[in-house]
């Protein structure tokens, strides 16, 4: 089954909204390979996931330029259970604020134990995506608020340093870093 032609999402699953108890596999996927191959084996996966994967998506990005990128995220956020974002389209650059990351959110819900640097992989997968595509991205925040801003290639001028990008907690720390974070 393919997906519909005006949808930004080039999945072949078209239901409404996502089952958000993936977001413990994906986890526990993070954590195992962390554990079996180290960060640099976790960063490889992402980049892997993002060129393998999600080359239907780079495509898009690659043919239909920062207005694809601003729908796919719109597409993705509103398919994605319990998110809360918003997608800008600007001049020169796509603005994602993620206020509710919905894999955070489920996780901390379920009482579950959540992979520290799980929210690199949103920087890792999507510029690996973007590769593809003549586009890049540089992330900010994390630990479920976030800033995800993309551009055409060489658009940013430094490259993204990982300490932007806030480590994942755990359980107890939501109401904490949902109200003390401006992502």
């Amino acid at each position: 089954m393919n997906p519909p032609a005006d949808s930004p999402l080039p999945y072949s699953d078209v239901k409404p909204v996502g089952a958000a108890d993936f977001y413990s596999a994906v986890n526990a996927t993070f954590r195992f390979i962390l554990r079996k191959t180290g960060m640099e084996g976790l960063r490889r996966y992402w980049a892997e996931l993002g060129r393998g994967y999600y080359a239907p998506v780079a495509d898009r990005w690659r043919t239909g330029g920062l207005l694809a990128v601003a729908a796919y995220w719109r597409a993705f956020f509103d398919a994605e259970p319990g998110a809360v974002a918003e997608v800008e389209l600007r001049r020169d650059e796509v603005v994602v604020e993620v206020g509710t990351c919905p894999a955070i959110g489920y996780l901390r819900a379920h009482g579950r134990e959540i992979t520290p640097c799980f929210c690199q992989h949103c920087y890792f997968v999507s510029e690996a995506i973007g590769q593809g595509a003549g586009v890049e991205v540089r992330v900010s925040g994390g630990d479920g608020r976030c800033v995800q801003r993309f551009a055409k290639a060489g658009h940013f001028t430094a490259p993204q340093a990982l300490e932007e990008i806030r480590a994942a907690t755990s359980l107890g720390t939501a109401e904490t870093s949902s109200t003390n974070s401006k992502a």
